[in-house]
């Protein structure tokens, strides 16, 4: 069962994604929060294994929440449901640590698939999500990194490259004809290789080494 919080200060979000989870058998929202301090006094009372915050919420925002979450609960796993795409706010979330960022134009099945994939261990990051984080970007080669591309194999550099698109890794898996196993496999070994921590650090590889444009 995964045991999830749900933060927004808009009761019409609450109720919305509520109703979309009611009828997953492995999904149970435990609380639901208008505030992030809402969201801090509940967690000792509460088994939490996801908190979903939203960005915008008074007395204390999904920023400051996330930070204090972090801090003092660092096994609880954090997603952002938001209406803001800034690239830079994206990036700062990601190398913040959180597992998910979605736009609340998400889909109701990603996001209970995005839900399920981060509850047991990974990461999701829509394609609007990485898109918006590749907007604009200007990164210059840096030569030191391009040494690393030796220790690379073809599927790996494939790999990149999916990632850098937005694809998770069942889209990963039906594009290269893998299993979605397989899939995270080889990201964990490209991070692991290149010392990379999260989506953003393989989007600015990708980049930094043209393997996308």
């Amino acid at each position: 069962m995964i045991n999830l919080i749900l933060a927004d200060d808009h009761q019409l979000i609450i109720d919305g994604i509520s109703g979309l989870l009611e009828n997953e058998a492995d999904i149970s929202i435990v609380a639901t929060c208008n505030n992030g301090l809402e969201v801090l006094e509940k967690l000792p009372e509460l088994r939490t294994d996801l908190l979903l915050l939203d960005l915008d919420m008074p007395e204390m925002n999904g920023l400051q929440c996330a930070e204090e979450v972090q801090k003092h609960y660092p096994n609880i796993k954090i997603a952002i449901l938001t209406m803001h795409q800034e690239k830079t706010l994206i990036k700062k979330f990601i190398e913040f640590g959180v597992k998910g960022y979605f736009l609340k134009t998400i889909p109701k099945d990603e996001l209970i698939q995005a839900i399920k994939i981060i509850a047991n261990g990974g990461e999701y990051f829509p394609a609007d999500v990485t898109k918006a984080l590749l907007q604009k970007q200007r990164i210059t080669p840096n030569v030191t990194q391009n040494a690393l591309l030796a220790e690379l194999t073809e599927r790996e550099i494939e790999i990149i490259k999916a990632v850098s698109q937005g694809l998770t890794n069942k889209e990963i898996a039906e594009k290269l004809f893998i299993s979605p196993r397989t899939a995270d496999t080889h990201r964990t070994n490209i991070m692991r290789k290149l010392d990379l921590h999260n989506v953003a650090e393989i989007v600015r590889f990708a980049f930094q080494n043209k393997l996308v444009e």
